[in-house]
């Protein structure tokens, strides 16, 4: 019996949700996600020691205002982890926009670009690179016109279904719906453990895929945010699934039966429908798990980012000294 990693495999993409560049190398996923957390994480290990020396020893060179700086040191680091997942995968590598341009347009196409720009300087097309943007109205709008321009975007931090339906109406290439964190929203909030077939998260995601394929909408549905593999298995089948390594161990370890769960052949009749700006604000406020979680997520990434150029701004001085 092959592993339940394997089996998985012949019917979802399988991605890495990580910056471990040995992990990525055992467990060989087609893609590999990223965001300020997983960024900072890879940084605080030896591999990336000198990639933290150069861009210091960059930094220095540009000189001008602290704190500017620090920002663009942080973000060339980012872009030498995501360089370095790009050697071991095959498929793409998505990068985050920075989580405090979650609601500015302009300023997330600004930086969208400039990282597709960066990433061209070490030979790198913007063909292995998604953009990953926070699943605001601003972000998704920033998404529908990167998309023009053939930049792939990666929507994350989603939520809810007024998301999805937003994405797909911007043409979004790619959706990260998170299914943990609900499920984390929902236990806090109601005291319940649920099963894998009960699991908020998973019912979300299901709904959402069963949305897309009924209505032929091509945006690719990659479950993200997963708590334990139950999750996982109650979802294979979706497009592609983001997993951690520890979960991608549990399952390469586990010879059991794994069972499909979703397939554009089972697929139900689910309307279409169009969300404006003032509906998709609508029914954020009405859900408030995924205005909560949102808010949350934002704050997290912020948080890390900040953290990254608190490191480089310490660095920087140390060198000037």
């Amino acid at each position: 019996m092959t592993s339940k990693l394997d089996q998985l495999r012949e019917i979802t993409t399988v991605v890495a949700d990580t910056g471990d560049i040995q992990a990525v190398a055992r467990l060989k996923p087609v893609d590999c996600t990223t965001n300020p957390s997983i960024v900072l994480k890879a940084l605080g290990t030896e591999m990336f020691a000198d990639d933290m020396k150069e861009a210091i020893a960059w930094g220095k060179k540009i000189g001008g205002d602290a704190d500017a700086a620090a920002a663009a040191v942080a973000d060339r680091l980012a872009i030498s982890v995501g360089s370095a997942l790009v050697k071991l995968v095959p498929g793409r590598v998505s990068t985050e926009v920075d989580a405090d341009l979650s609601f500015d347009t302009e300023a997330s196409l600004k930086k969208a670009r400039s990282i597709i720009a960066a990433y061209k300087e070490r030979g790198i097309e913007k063909d292995r690179i998604l953009i990953k943007l926070a699943s605001t109205w601003e972000g998704i709008r920033a998404a529908e016109i990167l998309q023009k321009e053939g930049i792939d975007c990666n929507l994350t931090l989603l939520f809810s279904k007024a998301q999805a339906i937003a994405c797909a109406d911007a043409g979004v290439f790619l959706i990260s719906p998170f299914v943990g964190r609900i499920l984390d929203w929902y236990k806090k909030s109601t005291g319940k453990d649920f099963t894998a077939e009960e699991d908020p998260g998973v019912l979300s995601v299901r709904d959402i895929y069963n949305y897309y394929k009924a209505n032929g909408i091509k945006t690719v549905v990659m479950g993200a945010s997963f708590r334990n593999t139950g999750e996982i298995e109650a979802l294979a089948g979706c497009d592609r699934l983001t997993i951690a390594p520890n979960l991608l161990d549990e399952l390469s370890n586990d010879q059991g039966k794994l069972e499909r769960k979703l397939s554009p052949e089972t697929i139900k009749p689910a309307p279409k429908v169009t969300v404006d700006e003032k509906t998709f604000r609508w029914m954020m406020n009405e859900d408030a798990m995924a205005t909560e979680k949102l808010a949350e997520g934002i704050r997290a990434f912020a948080k890390d980012l900040g953290t990254l150029r608190s490191q480089v701004r310490k660095e920087l001085q140390l060198a000037a000294a």
